[in-house]
């Protein structure tokens, strides 16, 4: 599903569906369990992509890539898109691509790289919001374990919610080679046994589909920001949001 088609199911009033969570979470207080996903959720990845670009420029001498900023990245994750939004031409960009895709897999999935991360608008008071109802929050991230010392750190600069404080943890895949969606699919069953999922957060279809199959009484969010491209049409009852601000 495109990115335009997903921005178009945001609806008036979706600051009262979060409204309404906070309220259920306070109900429950402790029983109450609410997964958050981190990349394209709760975090904005563009400015990592934008160091990495902007580095493989350095190294092969492409200067346009040195210019990268975060508007050249508006077309979600596509290397591509945003090589030609730097200036390189499509040959330039078709010859350049495979060594730029192979210097990007080095780097993207590492503590060093993913302290360059921002808050999405909102996110950090949100959790702590979340935080203050008394309820568990649990980030669900296919990011992998060798992630964790630059994801918290990222976490404490942008202000959210940190793993180890009051209800919260942090959820993530053992080592690189588990599959993204096998390891969310996987830890449905662990939020489960924590207490009642009330709510879910994702900004991919395939993940926020899954957890409105598996938590049919929960609320799911899905946040339409950008994703992996993977033509996956959103359940009817999920619902679209731009990002967490306005809800307090």
């Amino acid at each position: 599903m495109a990115y335009d088609d997903l921005k178009s199911r945001i609806r008036e009033g979706w600051q009262d569906t979060l409204r309404d969570i906070l309220e259920r979470a306070r109900s429950l207080g402790t029983e109450a369990v609410l997964a958050f996903d981190l990349d394209s959720t709760l975090f904005d990845n563009r400015p990592r992509q934008v160091r990495i670009l902007r580095e493989f420029g350095a190294a092969r001498g492409l200067t346009p890539l040195g210019q990268c900023v975060v508007a050249h990245w508006s077309s979600g994750w596509d290397m591509k898109t945003a090589m030609r939004n730097c200036g390189l031409d499509p040959e330039q960009v078709e010859a350049h691509y495979p060594e730029a895709r192979a210097f990007w897999l080095e780097r993207f999935f590492t503590s060093e790289y993913c302290v360059e991360d921002i808050a999405i608008e909102g996110a950090a008071a949100f959790t702590h919001a979340v935080v203050g109802t008394g309820a568990q929050l649990v980030y669900v991230t296919g990011r992998h374990e060798g992630m964790r010392a630059g994801t918290v750190e990222a976490m404490q600069r942008c202000g959210l919610a940190l793993p180890g404080e009051r209800s919260t943890q942090l959820l993530m895949k053992p080592t690189p080679r588990e599959s993204d969606d096998a390891f969310k699919r996987e830890a449905h069953a662990r939020l489960g046994m924590l207490g009642q999922v009330i709510a879910a957060f994702d900004n991919e279809p395939t993940h926020v589909n899954d957890y409105q199959r598996n938590f049919p009484q929960a609320t799911v969010i899905h946040l339409a920001t950008d994703h992996s491209g993977r033509p996956v049409e959103l359940l009817e009852a999920v619902i679209s949001i731009p990002h967490f601000t306005g809800v307090s």
